[in-house]
């Protein structure tokens, strides 16, 4: 498909209200996870960041409009959250592994 036979996509009234119960929904399940139900550590980080991930594809997709869009500008999504991962990345190996400056703070 060519840049000049693409038309855009107008989603029904449906599609939105059934993404933004599903993103609510998400959203209780997230408050609920955190208040109600005990997760050891490492693992609660986790399902929130899951979940947290699941209504940024939501969101990405539906109401960007990215699943109907040309996947350049989808991809163009994913390298900047691996470019972005990667600079978190090389900033927790910097200080995670660095000395104490001042050992007393």
């Amino acid at each position: 498909m060519s840049a000049h036979n693409h038309e855009h996509h107008i989603s029904t009234a449906g599609q939105l209200w059934a993404v933004g119960t599903a993103l609510l929904i998400l959203t209780i399940i997230t408050v609920v996870v955190a208040k109600f139900v005990a997760i050891p550590p490492p693992f609660d980080v986790v399902t929130a960041i899951s979940i947290a991930l699941v209504k940024a594809f939501l969101v990405a997709a539906f109401f960007m409009n990215l699943y109907w869009d040309v996947k350049f500008n989808a991809m163009l999504l994913i390298m900047a959250v691996i470019f972005f991962l990667l600079m978190i990345s090389i900033t927790l190996l910097d200080t995670m592994y660095r000395n104490d400056v001042v050992p007393s703070f």
